[in-house]
């Protein structure tokens, strides 16, 4: 016998509700892979709004700042004109399995490109 009156579900409410990448902010997601075009090498600066530090400058050729800023951006994005400057279709799909990012922005993104998904099954 069961130490609980009734069955409980294990999904919470938040499973219905849209992936967020915050609370209050919901995930934005580009609809297409092939449309996202931005830079993968040499130095990026970033607009204070999506990074707020006095020096926005990074190197793209450091793997690390590269992650870091597809991080920030798929985080921090607001509209999707920010993501296709922002983001590179190929490189995002070859970086998105070691991306730390909310879960419901990758849930977000997993739901509307199955490769991101096939991705890190595949690793």
């Amino acid at each position: 016998m069961s130490r609980y009156p009734q069955c409980v579900d294990r999904r919470d409410r938040r499973s219905a509700a849209p992936p967020s990448a915050r609370p209050g902010r919901r995930a934005l997601v580009a609809p297409d892979l092939a449309a996202l075009a931005g830079p993968t090498s040499g130095v990026a600066v970033l607009p204070h709004r999506l990074f707020w530090q006095a020096d926005r400058h990074l190197d793209l050729d450091n793997a690390h700042l590269l992650q870091w800023m597809y991080e920030t951006v798929l985080r921090e994005a607001s509209s999707v004109e920010e993501l296709r400057a922002w983001l590179d279709g190929p490189t995002l799909v070859r970086l998105w399995p070691q991306l730390f990012l909310p879960r419901g922005v990758r849930r977000a993104w997993e739901e509307r490109h199955p490769v991101l998904r096939a991705s890190v099954a595949a690793r």
